[in-house]
């Protein structure tokens, strides 16, 4: 009889092996000898399969070789998961099984992990401490899995270095600003764009600039503690649905200075540049019905040019006559008027566009202006700022009994001069204007008997007008 090995792993159950010894085992024994592990290689093992080996609570069952499976097989279960592993002769497969109930009795789970994962996990151990190392930051193995594939699932498919890429050109580089800060920046950059060099018109006109500066206040206000790319589209829908009241044009003014500053904040990383605020639902401009202009009519274009100081009548036959907003009228100097013969040239720096235009002296208004041949320095002379021209004005229209027509005399210029030509693109070329604007604001406004009449406004005695010759504008 070969000799038999003793085999240091408790196992329970019975062969029926003729000799073989299964010695009662007290708690806690180590040991225990059978003949079925002492077979030589390639016999079977007289015993019954499956078969079972325990320790305490810990469990695994061997399998016996078939057709269909050559080798001994261990199973076990770990965490509800079946392992099985094979071997090539009974005495490897007990040892294992041994050795498995003894870490599943103990609670021991590294049987779930391969000698691959096992390396992999302890790679990751390293990588963690490294990570622990460079910042500062605590991360757990189960976290950053976890974490990782939470990413990866709203990912959808994603490459996560696209993301990242993305994060760092627009996230990343944003700078947390305050938004009455930001607001507070930008209406001082844009004031300061109010004040002209000497000689020269300002970049942004004042009043236009105070609208714009209260509006954007008013927007900070209401999110007092918010920066701006903590800023959301609804918040812009919840700031301008508090203006229902007012016209759809004063909406979309204030519609346009938001989409202003907004892309003025993304310009200085306050804003990602995909932050997507100019796409709210309240950002949308809005269709306004806006009412057919009023001008004035032609008695009482000649009331108002035959009667005023001498030194705005020049201001209001450039309006009526000649289409230029009064701005540009106030700009102008007697040289842009009489500088080049039959036209007055509005220079880029004058015009509210700032394109330069030449706009064609009509007889009527050649009439107007010839007794201020001569006369040096503004057209407006002492009239030259808004508020002066506009007081005179305001008291000449009330001492005459004509009602009031907001920039009644350059739409009368445009309604007259496209009803006479029926030339949406040569009435655009003289007021600076474009032709569609032409074509939807002033079409069918008047007739073409009433432009006659309207371009036939010439004085009945020119010693009426006539200033003093030789003067400056300024002293009349």
């Amino acid at each position: 009889m070969v000799e038999q090995p003793a085999v240091n792993r408790r196992v329970t159950g019975s062969s029926p092996v003729s000799g073989a010894s299964f010695p009662k085992e007290n708690d806690g024994s180590e040991t225990s000898r059978t003949v079925c592990a002492q077979n030589p290689e390639g016999s079977e093992p007289k015993m019954r399969f499956p078969h079972k080996v325990r320790y305490r609570k810990g469990e695994a069952v061997i399998y016996g070789r078939s057709k269909a499976y050559p080798r001994y097989r261990v199973a076990y279960r770990v965490a509800g998961q079946r392992k099985v592993e094979s071997f090539r002769t009974f005495s490897e497969a007990l040892a294992v099984a041994n050795e498995k109930a003894r870490e599943l009795n103990a609670g021991n789970q590294r049987s779930l992990l391969s000698a691959r994962e096992i390396s992999e996990v302890l790679s990751a151990k390293v990588e963690l401490s490294e990570y622990r190392r460079e910042t500062g930051q605590d991360a757990s193995f189960l976290g950053s899995v976890t974490s990782f594939l939470h990413a990866m699932r709203r990912l959808q498919g994603t490459p996560l270095s696209e993301i990242i890429d993305a994060y760092q050109h627009s996230i990343r580089m944003v700078h947390k600003k305050p938004l009455a800060d930001a607001v507070d920046e930008f209406n001082a950059a844009r004031q300061a764009k109010t004040v002209a060099e000497s000689g020269k018109r300002p970049a942004l006109h004042p009043t236009y600039v105070k609208d714009t500066t209260r509006w954007l206040r008013e927007f900070s206000r209401m999110l007092p503690s918010h920066h701006v790319n903590e800023l959301e589209r609804a918040h812009v829908d919840l700031y301008l649905g508090s203006f229902d009241k007012l016209s759809a044009k004063s909406r979309n003014d204030r519609r346009n200075t938001l989409k202003m500053f907004f892309r003025w904040c993304s310009r200085k990383d306050y804003l990602a540049t995909d932050h997507r605020l100019l796409d709210a639902e309240g950002l949308r401009t809005e269709p306004s019905d806006s009412e057919a202009p009023d001008f004035y009519r032609p008695n009482e274009l000649r009331a108002l040019l035959e009667n005023p100081p001498a030194s705005i009548r020049p201001v209001i036959a450039l309006q009526a006559l000649a289409g230029l907003r009064l701005q540009e009228a106030l700009r102008l100097d007697w040289a842009d008027v009489f500088g080049i013969a039959g036209n007055i040239e509005v220079s880029s720096a004058k015009s509210k566009t700032r394109a330069r235009r030449l706009v064609e002296i009509c007889p009527s208004l050649e009439q107007w202006l010839q007794p201020y041949r001569g006369l040096e320095g503004k057209v407006a002379g002492q009239w030259q700022t808004l508020n002066g021209y506009m007081q005179a004005f305001i008291a000449l229209r009330k001492s005459l009994k004509i009602p009031s027509r907001k920039n009644g005399l350059r739409h009368g210029f445009c309604s007259y001069h496209f009803a006479l030509h029926q030339n949406e693109n040569l009435t655009a070329a003289m007021a600076g204007n474009t032709p569609a604007m032409v074509h939807q604001c002033y079409k069918g406004l008047a007739t073409k008997s009433e432009a006659l009449a309207w371009f036939a406004t010439s004085p009945a005695k020119a010693d009426n007008i006539v200033p003093l010759r030789g003067a400056s504008a300024e002293t009349h």
